[in-house]
């Protein structure tokens, strides 16, 4: 404990004679982890989003205008409850009509002029919850392999005009969050390294400038933890201020944004709720941003 407040207190002196330098570390953390957290908002609610779509995921079966009533049941029998369909619903020519005009009220009176019904009837099929999931790879690969098989059955048989896979784009959606991801985590590993890179120099400024004082704590036989340990401490106070600096500039971006721009963006995409990041996820940031500044300060100690 003893060596501990030492160590703070000397990292606090030396920050303090060398803070324009160390300003500079800090600015750069937060930068990177600014940039790695924003990534990480952006990803986890598309991410939800991409849950919630995929637990409405529908199937649409757009039927002929002249198909026989056998040809009806057949794909009804198809569709029947199992392992890929949860359930199904008949709608008319004249409720997809109806249903045209409640979501489209500008566009009623549009139709009405063109006489006959133009609209198509059609089953809504609802999809078993979970395919391709990442919690159970085996059973969604399986229903995954189900669903195309349904969908190939459903464009053969007679009396059947088109069909809408909703899993398709589905399946599009989460690759593009992947690469997302892919590209954030990237960028922010550089900057990280980059902020790494700028707290060793900045500690070894320090260390330089306090030379003679190490010179001498190493003569009179002092112990490594209290030579090394201020330097490693100026390290993870510079990651940790850096982190927390990150997390309120996302977080004030964040509700600055939230009601003009992001709510009515979640609610065009069908997204309930826009929501920042996690207490867990904020957590990891502030001590991968104090990691850093550890490792900063440990090797400008170790390589003195």
């Amino acid at each position: 404990m003893r060596v501990l407040r030492y160590a703070f207190a000397e990292a606090m002196t030396s920050l303090w004679r060398g803070r324009q330098s160390g300003l500079l570390s800090t600015a750069t953390i937060a930068l990177a982890l600014f940039v790695l957290g924003g990534f990480l908002l952006v990803t986890a609610n598309l991410e939800r989003l991409g849950a919630e779509w995929g637990r409405a995921a529908e199937l649409s079966v757009y039927l002929k205008d002249d198909i026989s009533l056998e040809d009806r049941r057949a794909i009804e029998e198809l569709l029947a409850p199992g392992d890929t369909v949860a359930s199904h619903e008949y709608v008319s020519k004249a409720d997809a009509l109806v249903r045209f005009k409640q979501t489209f009220a500008d566009l009623a009176g549009a139709i009405d002029t063109l006489g006959d019904n133009p609209l198509p009837a059609s089953f809504d099929v609802r999809l078993r919850a979970g395919g391709g999931s990442a919690s159970d790879d085996a059973n969604g690969d399986s229903t995954q392999v189900g669903l195309e098989t349904l969908v190939s059955r459903l464009r053969q048989m007679t009396g059947v005009a088109d069909v809408r896979y909703d899993r398709q784009w589905l399946m599009r959606v989460l690759s593009a969050i992947t690469i997302v991801r892919a590209v954030g985590l990237v960028l922010g590993a550089v900057l990280t390294v980059a902020a790494a890179l700028t707290v060793h120099n900045v500690v070894r400024l320090a260390l330089y400038a306090r030379r003679d004082e190490i010179e001498i704590m190493q003569l009179v036989g002092a112990p490594q933890a209290y030579i090394r340990g201020p330097f490693v401490v100026e390290g993870v106070l510079q990651g940790g201020v850096g982190a927390l600096v990150a997390l309120a500039a996302l977080g004030l971006a964040f509700f600055m944004l939230r009601a003009r721009y992001l709510v009515p963006l979640a609610s065009a995409v069908s997204l309930t709720k826009v929501h920042f990041l996690s207490v867990g996820t904020c957590t990891l940031v502030l001590a991968g941003g104090m990691a850093v500044g550890c490792l900063g300060g440990l090797v400008a100690g170790w390589h003195r």
